[in-house]
């Protein structure tokens, strides 16, 4: 698959006409050297709070087996996070979870502009214009979103392996649910909802453009290693693939 690089973003396979296009926002723990690590621990820089481990690795496999375009962030969402507004607290998060971000303390105006210019804007043109892109073919695609989430947080425990989430567009999600993934703990809305601003990116990019979409959540010691997000990826496509069909957005036989 081609790849397009730039310093706040990676499109792949750009000329992808599959029935979908996928965004993994928080694909990289990269923190730009002017930034000085942004006063972390090396543990806290290679943490979920930095990144979400495996969801790009899953989301490239779905997007070889979809031939779907995809992008995905190149600079870690402690310097700003591409799922949030410039106006979002969370989008340059002082603190996640019990990590202290100290590069992130008591920025002003002018040095949160900076950060949503030099990550946010080209991240979400990009995305813009790879829907652009894809909507120029002419055929229905749906927008996916790929994250993954700590099996632990605030000290609890997550039962949830696969969450399914959506903000008033629910047509995928409501198809994809309506199938069963044998032995997984599969839920809407879970381990977060809209509620939790999550949902930035299927607001902007998908119900803006009446594209159905949905966001998917995995836990992230489901997909470690590669064998584990081959078979995570396997079993997303079981109920992605008819999802899609039901929407008329492939062929049923494809699924």
């Amino acid at each position: 698959m081609l790849a397009k690089c730039a310093e706040a973003y990676e499109i792949i396979n750009a000329d992808g006409l599959g029935p979908a296009v996928i965004v993994c926002e928080h694909a990289s723990n990269h923190i730009p050297a002017d930034y000085d690590g942004l006063g972390l621990d090396p543990w806290a820089r290679d943490s979920h709070a930095a990144w979400d481990p495996g969801g790009e690795d899953v989301a490239r496999r779905l997007s070889e087996a979809l031939e779907a375009p995809m992008i995905a962030g190149r600079i870690s969402r402690l310097v700003y996070d591409c799922n949030r507004p410039p106006e979002a607290p969370s989008a340059m998060p002082e603190q996640t979870e019990t990590i202290a971000v100290p590069g992130n303390v008591g920025l002003d105006e002018a040095a949160r502009a900076a950060r949503a210019a030099r990550v946010y804007a080209p991240f979400t043109r990009a995305t813009s214009d790879l829907i652009a892109r894809r909507g120029r073919a002419g055929t229905p695609f749906a927008l996916i979103t790929m994250h993954s989430f700590t099996p632990v947080w605030m000290g609890q425990s997550r039962a949830v392996e696969i969450g399914i989430l959506h903000d008033s567009d629910a047509r995928l999600a409501d198809a994809m649910l309506a199938q069963e993934v044998p032995g997984r703990q599969v839920e809407r809305n879970a381990p977060y909802g809209p509620a939790d601003g999550v949902t930035h990116s299927l607001r902007l990019h998908g119900i803006a453009n009446n594209l159905p979409n949905v966001m998917l959540e995995i836990r992230n010691d489901l997909i470690a290693m590669p064998a584990q997000q081959d078979r995570i990826a396997a079993e997303l496509l079981r109920v992605l693939r008819p999802a899609l069909a039901r929407l008329k957005l492939m062929e049923a036989h494809d699924a």
